[in-house]
């Protein structure tokens, strides 16, 4: 069994008054294009949030096709690593695929591999770019070895979303794995943060 699990507890500074988890991204709520993207791959749906988002994604999610269930963070504002942990600590397959809420490009094919480089370890992340990025957000974690190191980083207040990996047998996805495994490329990563990217990003859905 593999779980989904969607980070959508973050505060969206830079998207203004509104909460982007659910804003309209043409049409559908942005959450619920990234629960689309992963259907095909996963069991269940775990969502991280704040409480008072709560209501708003259930709606976002209304009619999904999979189990869907909250993990509510039980203190607001403790940062990504948190809500991963959070997050992964309401899944029941013992592998779960991590997204952000943000990320509506991802490549269903591409979390899929991940899931394959993920068996036998504890967990499989991207690292692309220049300087070399882990792409924490949108990697597979075995959940509970995931889940108690975010815990143990968290006691000694290292608060990179990287410090987990470091005690977790993990291997690395190169940028070449990403681009022959991901259908659109490095653009499975794409996050929208402002209302202009949001704007740009519209031509891409039908609806």
């Amino acid at each position: 069994m593999h779980s989904g699990v969607i980070i959508a507890g973050g505060r969206s500074t830079r998207f203004g008054d509104a909460d982007k988890a659910v804003a309209d991204l043409a049409g559908t709520p942005m959450t619920r294009r990234v629960a689309d993207r992963l259907e095909p791959i996963v069991d269940e749906l775990v969502v991280n949030c704040r409480a008072d988002q709560r209501d708003a994604l259930d709606d976002a999610l209304d009619g999904y096709p999979l189990p869907v269930t909250f993990a509510e963070d039980p203190e607001t504002d403790q940062g990504p690593m948190a809500g991963i942990r959070n997050g992964l600590r309401g899944a029941s397959g013992e592998f779960a695929a991590v997204v952000a809420c943000d990320m509506p490009f991802l490549d269903p094919g591409f979390l899929d591999y991940l899931f394959e480089r993920a068996a036998g370890h504890e967990a499989a992340v991207p690292r692309v770019g220049e300087g070399g990025w882990f792409q924490t957000t949108q990697a597979v974690y075995h959940a509970d070895a995931m889940a108690d190191a975010c815990d143990d980083a968290l006691a000694r207040d290292a608060r990179k979303i990287i410090e987990p990996l470091f005690d977790l047998d993990y291997v690395v996805v190169t940028e070449d794995e990403v681009e022959e495994h991901a259908a659109n490329g490095l653009d499975t990563f794409e996050n929208l943060n402002t209302r202009e990217e949001f704007e740009a990003a519209q031509s891409h859905f039908s609806g």
